[in-house]
């Protein structure tokens, strides 16, 4: 009776981490990462140390270059890193453990990237309306392009301050406004 009760509890403890890593990957995409790649993530983070491409094709059955793809991905945006290991030849990788700098190369690159777009676009609009407006003398047109440069002014005044936010984030100073909680499981 004892030996199924410890079954019961290792299936409770694998169904467990198998929904909070299916809850991770699936939120992955407000990053612009698939859910696979979150899959990827998750089963790196619960793992007991580095995994290999091959440890981590047995773990998700996805294919080894589904894998390399996977961990390329997440290198790039700092959610996981290489590990070296004497006398092991094949790459070992390990999720970035501080969750905070993940975050910060992840909003900084997205949100920067973003936002320097639509900036770019508001003031090729600006150009173009106001080309339009300086070659018109319908005053209903112009009265349309005069509104609509007030709001593409407001629109490139707001993608300022973004940068302003996301240069908060980069630095760290968003951690004085907002701490990091750094959680001590014997606290609580």
């Amino acid at each position: 009776m004892e030996v199924l009760s410890l079954d019961k509890n290792w299936q409770k403890y694998e169904e467990t981490k198998d929904r909070f890593i299916q809850s991770i990957a699936k939120n992955m995409t407000l990053y612009g990462i698939t859910p696979s790649i979150g899959r990827l993530y998750g089963a790196l983070y619960f793992s007991n140390g580095p995994m290999t491409l091959d440890d981590m094709r047995e773990e998700l059955a996805m294919s080894k270059t589904s894998m390399s793809t996977g961990v390329r991905t997440l290198s790039d945006m700092k959610m996981v890193e290489p590990v070296f290991r004497r006398g092991v030849r094949k790459d070992l990788y390990q999720v970035e453990e501080d969750w905070y700098k993940s975050f910060t190369a992840l909003f900084s690159r997205q949100w920067k990237k973003a936002t320097e777009t639509n900036i770019e676009e508001a003031n090729e609009a600006i150009d173009e309306l106001e080309a339009v407006l300086s070659n018109s003398k319908d005053e209903e047109l112009k009265r349309l392009i005069y509104d609509d440069l007030e709001r593409l002014d407001y629109a490139l005044h707001y993608y300022k301050w973004l940068l302003q936010f996301v240069d908060a984030v980069e630095t760290g100073k968003i951690y004085e406004i907002v701490p990091k909680y750094l959680r001590n499981r014997e606290e609580d």
